[in-house]
């Protein structure tokens, strides 16, 4: 048993002060090697105990043995790469993009990275908004945020920096002058007791919600591209970059209604 616990102690400190170190971002090699070295087990026993203790081991043994080795290993690596230890998450949007529920809006619907709005009138106001989330410190986390129309060179919102000082240039007050029910996505519901949070695109207290008006006469039908890049850089991060990033892309179609 104490060779077993040793070998998924060893490998769980050579992953994460050896391998990650050496790695740009998470490999499947994190993952897969561990599971290979389950095959080491019996022959290290064999190596190291006299025969006629081995031969006493059954096929249920090894099962257990590769069991106890397995989740003492999961235990180890989570939390040599969590907090306080280490931070391997990336900052992240809590809960992908929305917009106000403004007049004029006859139907929403967001599937993955694609937001459709179709619209009654020819133009309609559109505040999009969207929270940023992180393990350790979202605010100290940066981003770069292009929001363009498709067919139009120069983009409607570009920013670049961190969050906490993008926030305090105006989008941070813009999310919060909107009313949680206000968002067309509606507010987050807790499948346990019932309640209902913030709103689906920020639910938690420590979201940082941010927030920008499009089109200051409206925006017409046609496709907004929204790009988010996020990422941190930190002591905690085991990467040999020392940054944990995350991207993804939006498309915001907005359709008249027929």
């Amino acid at each position: 048993m104490w060779m077993v616990i040793a070998l998924g102690l060893i490998v769980a400190i050579l992953m994460r002060y050896y391998m990650m170190p050496s790695l740009e971002k998470s490999q499947q090699i994190l993952w897969l090697l561990p599971f290979l070295i389950i095959a080491l087990i019996r022959p290290i026993h064999q190596l190291a105990l006299p025969s006629e203790v081995f031969d006493i081991f059954t096929t249920g043994n090894w099962v257990r043995a590769s069991f106890l080795y397995l989740f003492t290993w999961l235990a180890l690596s989570f939390a040599l790469v969590n907090p306080p230890i280490a931070d391997i998450a990336a900052p992240h949007l809590a809960g992908s993009i929305d917009i106000v529920d403004t007049e004029g809006i006859s139907y929403t619907d967001l599937d993955g990275s694609g937001y459709e709005v179709r619209i009654s009138q020819d133009s309609i106001p559109v505040i999009l908004g969207l929270a940023v989330r992180d393990n350790v410190d979202a605010e100290n986390s940066s981003m770069n945020l292009t929001i363009k129309k498709v067919g139009q060179m120069e983009p409607i919102v570009s920013v670049t920096g961190l969050v906490s000082t993008i926030a305090s240039d105006g989008p941070s007050q813009t999310f919060h002058s909107v009313d949680s029910e206000s968002w067309s996505r509606g507010l987050k519901k807790n499948g346990l007791t019932g309640d209902y949070s913030g709103p689906k695109v920020a639910p938690h207290s420590q979201d940082i919600g941010l927030a920008w008006d499009l089109c200051a006469n409206g925006c017409s039908p046609g496709e907004y591209v929204v790009n988010v890049h996020l990422w941190e850089e930190s002591e905690m991060v085991p990467w040999s970059t020392s940054q944990n990033s995350w991207q993804r892309e939006y498309t915001l179609t907005i359709l008249q209604s027929s």
